[in-house]
């Protein structure tokens, strides 16, 4: 009876420089790791302490030395939002400008943007220089002004106070005018040809493909309406027209000292649909950034 022999299999050992690169390389990396690691610890430190905060009392927030985990947890500070101070009512407030004022960006800063982006008129380059121009223009310095033309129109303490003034962002037409500058021409041109007119390819060709940009866009403009609170404190004069970042600043203090507890709860129910929109537009978000101004 014969035997089959086993094949052999030819074993080839990964060159030494291979090795020694992979050596090399995995000192930087596991530096870079750390680096991170540490840096992202730092950053969730606050975050932390407020989220504990919000369920301690305020004497267990001011004893020393302080502590981290709280001793006797206690709904109370989120009880006071919810019931009393009347949350629902703020938050509303705070979402109705917050997403008319998105809207109203992701339309008028594209269709602006598509203007500067394709089409040709007297004055276009000048007009792009303005927008970039004001993109170095403090806010502070056109406050008063603006205040006067909302107090002037007799706007003031109401929703088109709170929205007008933000429905257009310089940084949101230049960021929609560097993506549909990577849109192809032929594009567009063919469906010219094919007497589509210019709203019907802004409409149906150039706004489908602004995915990212808009995601982008409207994180970045229902951020900073959410937290907006200087010209909310002014031109909302009723608690009525009261924002959450006004009555956050506004509730929490006392005529003799702070309550911590209580401002905590505010902070965490304040940042918490921030976090849920970004979740989950993140993926969006991360790819408008990378995208825009690449051709």
């Amino acid at each position: 009876m014969t035997t089959i022999p086993a094949p052999v299999v030819d074993t080839v050992a990964p060159a030494p420089t291979t090795r020694r690169r992979r050596r090399r390389g995995l000192g930087p990396r596991a530096i870079t790791y750390t680096v991170l690691s540490v840096g992202l610890a730092l950053w969730l430190i606050p975050f932390v302490w407020m989220l504990l905060g919000s369920v301690k009392t305020q004497g267990e927030i001011l004893q020393r030395p302080p502590t981290w985990l709280p001793q006797n947890p206690t709904g109370e500070n989120f009880a006071q939002w919810f019931g009393p101070l009347d949350f629902g009512h703020f938050f509303v407030n705070s979402l109705v400008v917050a997403v008319v004022t998105v809207l109203g960006n992701i339309v008028f800063c594209s269709m602006v943007g598509y203007a500067l982006a394709k089409m040709e008129f007297p004055g276009k380059r000048v007009l792009f220089v303005l927008v970039m121009v004001t993109l170095m223009v403090p806010g502070v310095v056109t406050f008063v002004p603006l205040f006067v033309m909302v107090s002037s129109l007799g706007l003031v303490n109401t929703y088109p106070a709170l929205i007008l003034p933000f429905i257009t962002a310089p940084i949101g037409v230049f960021l929609m005018r560097q993506f549909i500058q990577g849109i192809p021409d032929a594009l567009l041109e063919a469906a010219r040809l094919d007497g589509a007119g210019e709203w019907r390819i802004f409409s149906r060709i150039v706004m489908p493909l602004c995915g990212p940009p808009l995601a982008t866009l409207g994180i970045l403009t229902f951020l900073a309406s959410w937290n907006n609170f200087l010209w909310p404190l002014v031109s909302a004069q009723s608690e009525d027209m009261y924002t959450l970042p006004v009555a956050l600043s506004l509730y929490s203090t006392g005529q003799n000292a702070t309550n911590y507890g209580l401002l905590l709860a505010g902070s965490v129910l304040v940042i918490a649909p921030i976090i849920v929109l970004f979740i989950f537009l993140q993926r969006w978000f991360i790819r408008g950034v990378a995208t825009t101004g690449l051709k």
